[in-house]
């Protein structure tokens, strides 16, 4: 396990931060098409869009693409060490296979370069372009192995394809046979919310998007077929913590009635799925906590893009402590163990 510096009286590890690296471009061949995202950085530097075509998709601060801004910000906050992970506008699942494997592999290698240059804060999840199964697996394979990356990212939905959709099958055997991480992370908003206002999307929709992607890995059969395969879901698991004891109760009707093997293997299977503790709350996070367990619950913070989120983020888990929500030592685990754990470090 890393030596890691401490703060808060622990050592603190962010397993939910995103990073764009500034060197990003669309791919050659299709470099016109104006869904694929770039980074604009204002002159001097001290602001920066993400840009798809000519439109601000989202206007964003120095510590998305520079490394000294971040690391001061880590530095202010107490974190030790911090795992970048793409931004999910640049998982292109919209994009043809051959060029979103193109896209990906580029930034796949821009995050390794910038783990190497950071003296070991940052660790790095990378990205793959699975609406091509094959070209998917050989990239995570390359992420892992070649570019000595901790895991990878993906969307809540592939396309048009459901977590549980059994094209995707043979991605999820290779992780779990490769021991690759896997995080979960919201990227189809839009197909999970009928209001589209910020206050919706980011308040409502995440949070539905995620519980869909959860519920799909649980009733899918994915968590079932591969029971080595570690996968973490952004966002505390989103709504699922709340949705599960409802759903757990239709499955039950649908197979003619309750059935305690069956509920005992669905706890098992939500209990082996991994969190992050961004809930804002701490009773929040006690659901959270009761459904995956305290040692599947990671500190996560969205760096940088929520307003102070390394502190709000810290301060939830903190506070749950202070509230009994968890106990001293679940504490610890989670400001930084368990992420180690998580990506087998």
């Amino acid at each position: 396990m890393p030596d890691l510096p401490a703060a808060h009286g622990h050592p603190v590890v962010d397993i939910h931060a995103h990073y764009f690296p500034s060197a990003l471009r669309p791919p050659t061949r299709v470099a016109d098409d104006p869904r694929w995202p770039f980074l604009a950085i204002d002159e001097g530097g001290g602001a920066g869009r993400i840009m798809r075509g000519t439109e601000v998709f989202r206007r964003v601060k120095p510590a998305l693409w520079d490394m000294q801004a971040r690391l001061a910000e880590l530095d202010a906050a107490g974190v030790g060490m911090q795992v970048i992970s793409p931004v999910p506008v640049t998982l292109s699942m919209w994009a043809e296979g051959k060029d979103a494997a193109e896209f990906l592999r580029r930034q796949n290698d821009l995050f390794a370069e910038a783990v190497s240059a950071s003296g070991g804060r940052l660790r790095g999840l990378g990205a793959v372009p699975l609406q091509d199964v094959d070209a998917a697996i050989t990239e995570m394979l390359r992420v892992k192995q070649e570019l000595r990356l901790d895991g990878v990212e993906i969307g809540t939905r592939i396309g048009d394809l459901e977590l549980d959709a059994p094209v995707l099958r043979p991605f999820f055997a290779a992780a779990q046979e490769a021991g690759v991480p896997l995080f979960v992370h919201p990227t189809d908003v839009a197909h999970a919310v009928r209001r589209a206002e910020p206050m919706y999307s980011f308040g409502v929709g995440m949070l539905t998007d995620t519980a869909l992607a959860a519920t799909a890995l649980v009733f899918g059969g994915v968590l079932e077929e591969f029971p080595e395969l570690r996968v973490a879901l952004a966002h505390g698991c989103g709504a699922f913590p709340w949705t599960y004891p409802r759903t757990a109760y239709g499955d039950a009707l649908l197979r003619g009635g309750p059935d305690p093997e069956r509920t005992a293997q669905l706890n098992r299977l939500v209990g082996s799925l991994w969190a992050d503790a961004l809930v804002f709350d701490p009773e929040h996070l006690r659901l959270v906590a009761e459904r995956v367990g305290a040692g599947h619950l990671m500190l996560g913070t969205d760096h940088p893009f929520l307003t102070a989120p390394l502190e709000t983020a810290l301060t939830t888990v903190t506070g749950a402590a202070e509230q009994n929500v968890l106990s001293e030592s679940e504490t610890a685990r989670v400001l930084g163990r368990n992420a180690l754990e998580f990506l087998g470090l």
